[in-house]
């Protein structure tokens, strides 16, 4: 456990819960973290949730670091963060996210990597705001983001910066359910047991057909980085 982000287990059900105190941000610590969490967890059986604390899933990079003026932190940062998505993304086990309130940015990618997405009940925005606050969106966010994205709201969502409520989200394929927030993390883990039972490794090996070639579009991508 870290006072930013902690591992725990419910029998075979990892669980991954986000909480900075604050709004969650994937800086350099918080993303070395989870990459640890997820080099710990089985990648043979079980399952993952995912989850942040309550209001709050995530509010995406650091804009501490992106601000700062260095660019060298600011690189390593957003390289972590893209290698992230990946990660959860191809995760050979099936993850569950649990989203326990906002999600934005690269908050709303992470959850966009997820093969469940639950969402709570409340006033709570989801938004890839990147456009709006005058930066685009990587060819390694756009691979994940548009394999759950409803076509109808592919412009709205990502070229116009739309925000979405929990409910609206259900509606354009960024999440599959809302629950209210007492139901949340059961719900997820409910989940959870379930895809913990499909067997290894014929969940990876079908993951893997099905993602053959995003995956390859995104890791083109990340080569083409600036590196620190």
């Amino acid at each position: 456990m870290t006072d930013i982000a902690k591992l725990s287990k419910e029998g075979d059900i990892s669980i991954i819960q986000l909480d900075d105190g604050k709004a969650n941000a994937f800086s350099f610590d918080m993303l070395t973290t989870v990459q640890g969490f997820l080099n710990e967890i089985p990648k043979d059986s079980g399952a993952v949730v995912i989850t942040g604390r309550a209001g709050i899933f995530s509010g995406g990079f650091d804009l501490k670091t992106l601000a700062s003026g260095d660019a060298e932190a600011a690189i390593k940062m957003t390289n972590l963060g893209f290698k992230t998505l990946l990660d959860l993304y191809s995760f050979p086990r099936p993850i569950v996210a649990a989203v326990s309130g906002h999600a934005v940015a690269l908050g709303l990618f992470t959850v966009c990597c997820a093969d469940i997405r639950i969402g709570t009940e409340g006033k709570f925005v989801l938004q890839a705001n990147e456009v709006r606050n005058n930066m685009d969106i990587p060819v390694q966010i756009l691979e994940i983001i548009k394999d759950r994205l409803d076509k109808k709201h592919y412009y709205k969502a990502l070229y116009h910066s739309a925000t979405y409520t929990p409910s609206e989200a259900v509606t354009a394929g960024l999440l599959d359910e809302v629950v209210p927030a007492d139901q949340l993390v059961e719900t997820a883990i409910t989940r959870a047991n379930d895809l913990s039972t499909l067997p290894h490794p014929h969940y990876e090996k079908t993951k893997q057909y099905s993602q053959k070639l995003v995956v390859e579009r995104i890791v083109e991508a990340l080569n083409y980085l600036p590196q620190a």
